[in-house]
């Protein structure tokens, strides 16, 4: 039997369907340039042949020998041989009715091997036989002769030359198939010898032991009977009863459904009259949110505004009526002081008025006298200088002159008397007016000192009001601040029920089991107590954790027993004890190991990638505690199958290598991630947290402002109440008769001032 042709399609460099035909009877050599694909047809008829040690072909797996790995868009690689059978004598056994045998070997990627004989399939073991049969056993160690082993075979010793032989001849295979049959004879024998010891010990005792209870079986099978027979008896009798009993309940049944359809009717009408009711009163109710929501803030503004008005006013009037008794009692004592006054005003306003005109007539008077001094005094210089003229600066004689001298001295001297009388006179009328001033001084002066004490009282009122460092407009921006919280709080909580209502898994919620049930002892779902570090290793913590994800973490199992009890959870959880939880984490030594092998920064501890509580370490060691995180596949697949860790291992991309012998990955759901969903989800609970914990303290600062702003308003209004007093005293005090007399005094002491000034 010799090769006839070989077909080659996807198999190593043979892209397409290659066949190799005219190969001679005495073919044994392949000759080629380098790179013509000599090797791969050597490559392919070991393949054929069934090798399994993959190294002599150069490849890996099988799938190293499809066309680039599959990456061309060609994911089959087969290899077709066709056998001249024509030598009857040298045909496979089972073969020799065949001129021609044709064997086709097909791998598949992510598919299995398959062998056709003839376009049939053939299972590996009857390929083998096949072609071991005419000695060909491709697995023999000395079947394919590999550069470099050529010298070691020339210096075989003769136990190896003759295994060697034995091995080309065939015979190597019938020895192995003694040895394997010799075994399955004494596993056979030693598995006979352990029938008969569990016939004797086990089966023989158990087939006398049920004949026994057979036997107490039928015993019981016989009583049964007499118990059914005597139980129809039973039931007859029973039934008789039944059938008085429900006669005379016929009737009473029929009454108690008259009753109740009478009932059902009347609690249809009254559920009718309910909804209709309930529906009244809704649009009642929303009428009346919408004519008086609007409605009622204005008229609180307005009545906050008319209060405020009406204590000031009344304020006012209260001390205007107060004023006013006091005032009708001044004005009465004033009317009577009023008509002696203006008779001696009268009087004295005619007195000042010819004091003045006497006054203006010496000023008159003293300016004429300084005028003649000066003129005096320039004669008597032109006197001395020996030149002589009188007044009118005609010549004159010394002795007329000294005359009109003495003449003008008496008269100024005069003048001067007269000017010192009025003068007396009017410091007289001075000291009168000062003694009526003081007889009117008494109701001015209680008028100054109220004025005074109003406004001390004013200045405690502003320092009052600026103690409490109360802003007007500042309880005005607070609410609006809290509206605008409130409407961030209503948008918030719809935000987290939205994402409740998508990602139900979310949602944890249950009733307390106990009263005074203290909260704290149930810590939550695994994935709402963990942040991510990296958003990068979310998918591979998503598939270290799996279903752990929604388990429910408590302190202690007490507490995990009373929440599946009386809780009322919505569906099945499964709860993790912190008192009772053991986690079995990677050791230390190991992940040094892992390190080593693809770098520190290429794989991870899965629980060194989440934060945490430090009280909940037990129940995330049980559920990250076993599994590396590394960066790709080959990373991955370092790590988990060294035998130095045999960890379970992830990839950032979602693969699991697992040491036992699974392999998963490919392509991952497009669903949202289940973290970046919790993550978020806390995000907005934080954020609601700040927001309501801001909106308290809004509520406690505005119930704080509350009475200090009412306080600031009582003060306002006592300040304005005091400011409007104060004017009112003050115009007051400007219109009284003191306060003229007084302005007159004060002229007459001008006047005084102006005569003193005059005579000097």
């Amino acid at each position: 039997m010799h090769i006839k042709s070989i077909v080659l399609e996807g198999f190593k460099s043979y892209a397409q369907r290659t066949e190799v035909n005219g190969f001679d009877p005495l073919f044994n050599a392949i000759t080629g340039l380098n790179g013509s694909g000599k090797s791969n047809i050597l490559d392919s008829i070991c393949f054929l042949l069934g090798i399994s040690n993959l190294s002599q072909v150069r490849a890996s797996n099988l799938q190293d020998l499809v066309y680039k790995n599959g990456q061309a868009g060609i994911t089959k690689a087969s290899v077709s041989i066709t056998f001249d059978n024509s030598d009857k004598k040298q045909s496979p056994l089972g073969f020799e009715v065949h001129d021609e045998i044709t064997v086709t070997r097909q791998v598949v990627i992510g598919g299995r091997n398959k062998y056709l004989i003839n376009g049939v399939n053939a299972n590996n073991t009857r390929v083998q036989d096949l072609f071991c049969s005419v000695g060909l056993n491709v697995n023999n160690p000395h079947f394919l002769i590999m550069q470099g082993r050529i010298t070691k075979v020339l210096n075989m010793k003769p136990p190896e030359i003759l295994s060697m032989i034995e091995e080309a001849a065939g015979t190597r295979m019938y020895e192995y198939k003694k040895i394997a049959a010799q075994k399955t004879i004494e596993k056979k024998e030693a598995k006979l010898k352990e029938i008969k010891t569990i016939l004797e010990e086990e089966i023989t005792p158990t087939i006398q032991k049920l004949k026994e209870e057979r036997s107490s079986y039928l015993e019981y099978q016989k009583v049964m009977r007499e118990i059914e027979h005597l139980s129809r008896l039973y039931i007859a009798y029973q039934f008789l009863l039944a059938e008085d009993t429900k006669a005379r309940s016929a009737e009473e049944l029929k009454e108690m459904q008259d009753k109740v359809i009478k009932l059902q009717e009347e609690l249809c009408e009254n559920d009718k009259k309910i909804k209709a009711l309930n529906h009244e009163i809704e649009e009642l109710e929303k009428r009346k949110d919408k004519e008086i929501g609007g409605i009622l803030r204005s008229l609180e503004d307005a009545l906050a505004e008319a209060q405020r008005v009406n204590t000031k006013t009344q304020s006012a009037f209260d001390l205007k009526k107060k004023n006013l008794a006091c005032e009708e009692s001044k004005r009465k004592e004033l009317e009577k002081n009023m008509v002696e006054d203006s008779k001696t005003l009268a009087a004295k306003e005619k007195e000042v008025k010819k004091i003045t005109d006497g006054l203006h007539a010496l000023q008159e008077t003293s300016n004429k006298d300084a005028e003649a001094l000066a003129a005096a005094q320039q004669h008597f210089n032109a006197v001395s200088a020996g030149l002589s003229s009188n007044e009118d600066g005609a010549e004159a004689t010394l002795a007329g002159q000294m005359m009109a001298c003495k003449n003008d001295i008496s008269k100024a001297q005069t003048e001067a008397k007269q000017a010192q009388m009025k003068l007396k006179h009017a410091q007289q009328e001075l000291k009168n007016k000062q003694a009526e001033v003081k007889k009117m001084d008494s109701g001015y002066r209680k008028d100054q000192e109220a004025l005074e004490a109003v406004k001390r009282l004013k200045e405690k009122l502003e320092a009052e009001m600026e103690k409490l460092n109360y802003e007007e407009n500042k309880e005005e921006s607070l609410l609006e601040k809290r509206r605008q919280l409130s409407r961030d709080i209503s948008r918030l909580k719809e935000t987290y029920e939205a994402l409740l209502a998508r990602f139900p898994n979310l949602r944890f919620a249950y009733k307390d089991p106990e009263k005074n049930w203290n909260r704290n002892c149930v810590k939550g779902l695994v994935a709402s107590l963990i942040s991510v570090k990296d958003t990068s290793a979310t998918t591979a913590l998503e598939l270290v954790a799996g279903e752990r994800l929604y388990n429910v973490v408590v302190d202690t199992e007490v507490t995990g027993k009373k929440l599946l009890e009386r809780g009322e959870l919505k569906r099945r959880y499964t709860i993790i004890p912190l008192n009772k939880i053991s986690a079995r984490c990677i050791a230390p030594e190991t992940l040094r190991v892992a390190q080593n092998l693809v770098g520190p920064d290429n794989v991870h501890v899965a629980l060194s990638l989440v934060e945490y509580k430090p009280e909940l370490q037990k129940a995330m060691e049980f559920v990250f505690g076993t599994t590396f995180v590394c960066d790709n596949m080959d990373n991955a697949k370092k790590v988990a199958f060294d035998k130095r860790i045999m960890t379970r291992t992830v990839t950032l991309g979602g693969d699991v290598f697992d040491p036992h012998g699974t392999l998963s990955g490919g392509a991952r759901s497009q669903a949202a991630s289940i973290l970046t969903k919790f993550q978020e989800l806390k995000d907005v609970q934080d954020e609601l947290r700040i927001k309501e914990n801001e909106l308290q303290a809004l509520e406690e600062e505005l119930a704080g402002l509350k009475n200090t702003a009412e306080k600031y308003r009582q003060l306002k209004q006592q300040w304005e109440m005091k400011t409007e007093e104060a004017d009112l005293l003050q115009t007051k005090l400007q219109q009284s008769s003191y306060h003229k007399q007084q302005e007159e005094l004060d002229a007459l002491k001008k006047t005084i001032g102006k005569m003193k000034t005059a005579h000097a």
